[in-house]
């Protein structure tokens, strides 16, 4: 049998792969008298996907680490952001959810026995609970209320009054949950700042915040539910995931954000304590790492191809999957991941049998608008004033057309839009309020869908770029121009 690990060791499981910790002291004061309290909540919106193995490895840490580990299921927080789980579907998400997480934690042997499950609305709506939101409110400026959840609410053009009531919400889960320290991922800093700042005023101690890295989804941007390109879904089948990990950005040498690598460095070394590269004897042979510093040098000298590593990440990746892939092959849980998610009803116009069929939407999200580099430009061979691009989109050289601002009047001005700094090559760009809903797979020339979208593209008199005064947007910001304002978009 192992000894306890002491105080320094569980603080070094604690903190290990974190990016910032708020509270070291207090953290290393509790783990000389007794075992931490500490919660992660997840807010129960679109599906789990492969990336939640980073907070469920962080989970397995803390559990060795002899922690005291609530998991919230987050109902009341998925309304408020935006209604992204509707009201009539908010059970059956947070019944998903609780499926789904514990099959994940089962997978990485996490025992289940050892943590605490609750949901939002077992405490939130108790008079209590809701007297303390009203205190709460009291004091908290709609200013710092904003800025709390601006990296986590959705931001929409006319936010709603929910938006800032759920960065308070998070703040008092602390007391109601009774915990030492709450976890999540640095996109979260501003809500736990808040926190620390707000629950002394309602005679509610501090709490200490623990941070992990956004680690990149498969695009080299975040990991996100509402793009489907960047990640992968917990129950996709094998060849779905290795069409998607073949697509994925993952350039020879390049180690910044490289979703391939940071899914090693994140999930699978803290699970295994080692990875294996697996190549063909030809090229040197199978090679196990048991430090990802080693595997990421190697990388990064081109001694690991990145064909290799997406290989062994699929096999690795699989495994943890396949568990999960089984417990949902039951009716019951099949019924309830298609009633949680119902697939929206696409009628077609014109189809025959259909009456008053209803013209298509021409709206922003039906275009599939992409951030990448230009390589090179060349005069097209048929043609005096066109032009073919050859452009870096995920690491993959492919050839399109660049969207650009052109001046009104003569002479004419051309500037291509510039995404804001730190965007990756393919990188998705959408319009202000049509972040959801998922491009066309092929535009056909005869529906002009392009054409009639395009007649609204404009630059605005600060240089942004927008359809129908909405701005085009990316996780990091809107898309602009240098200089010429009022000019027109093609």
């Amino acid at each position: 049998m192992e000894p306890a690990p002491g105080p320094q060791e569980k603080y070094q499981l604690i903190t290990r792969n974190l990016q910032e910790v708020l509270g070291e002291d207090k953290l290393m004061a509790i783990l000389k008298e007794r075992e931490l309290k500490i919660y992660w909540g997840t807010a129960t919106t679109g599906k789990p996907h492969v990336a939640y193995f980073v907070p469920m490895s962080k989970i397995a840490d803390f559990l060795k680490a002899g922690c005291e580990v609530t998991i919230l299921f987050a109902d009341l927080h998925a309304y408020l952001d935006n209604m992204k789980a509707p009201w009539e579907l908010l059970e059956l998400r947070t019944r998903y959810y609780e499926h789904v997480i514990k099959a994940m934690l089962e997978s990485i042997g996490v025992p289940l026995e050892k943590l605490k499950f609750v949901r939002g609305t077992d405490y939130q709506l108790s008079k209590e609970y809701t007297l303390d939101v009203y205190r709460l409110s009291s004091v908290v400026t709609q200013h710092d209320a904003k800025k709390a959840g601006a990296e986590v609410v959705k931001q929409v053009e006319h936010p709603l009054l929910s938006g800032l009531l759920y960065p308070g919400l998070q703040a008092l889960d602390e007391e109601y949950l009774k915990v030492d320290a709450q976890f999540g991922g640095v996109d979260q800093r501003k809500i736990f700042t808040f926190a620390e700042k707000y629950l002394p005023s309602l005679g509610y101690a501090k709490r200490i915040h623990l941070m992990n890295p956004m680690v990149p989804g498969l695009t080299g941007s975040k990991m996100s539910s509402s793009e489907e390109d960047s990640k992968i879904d917990l129950l996709d089948r094998k060849e779905d995931v290795k069409k998607k990990l073949k697509k994925a950005f993952c350039e020879p040498g390049n180690v910044e954000n490289n979703g391939v690598l940071s899914f090693i460095k994140h999930v699978l070394f803290p699970l295994k304590s080692e990875f294996v590269v697996l190549r063909e004897e030809k090229w040197g042979g199978n090679k196990t790492y048991t430090a990802y510093e080693a595997l990421e040098k190697d990388f990064a000298e081109q001694v690991v191809h990145p064909g290799d590593l997406k290989n062994s990440v699929e096999v690795a990746l699989n495994k943890l999957l396949d568990p999960i892939r089984e417990k949902f092959n039951c009716p019951e849980l099949k019924k309830l991941s298609s009633a949680a998610y119902p697939t929206p009803s696409k009628a077609k116009p014109g189809e025959k049998g259909t009456k008053n069929s209803e013209p298509e939407d021409v709206v922003p999200s039906r275009l599939d608008i992409r951030v990448g580099k230009v390589l090179s430009v060349e005069k097209h061979p048929d043609a005096d004033s066109l032009y073919v691009e050859k452009i870096d989109m995920r690491g993959v050289e492919s050839q399109g057309m660049v969207l650009c601002a052109s001046s009104v009047g003569e002479p004419r001005q051309v500037e291509p839009l510039d995404p804001p700094a730190g965007c990756c090559a393919g990188e998705r760009v959408y319009v202000e309020g049509y972040e959801s809903g998922e491009p066309d797979e092929e535009l056909k020339p005869k529906k002009k869908v392009f054409e009639k979208l395009q007649a609204d593209f404009r630059v605005s008199e600060d240089c942004v770029a927008q359809w129908k005064q909405r701005n085009f947007l990316t996780k990091l910001g809107t898309v602009s121009c240098k200089s010429l304002k009022g000019g027109s978009i093609s």
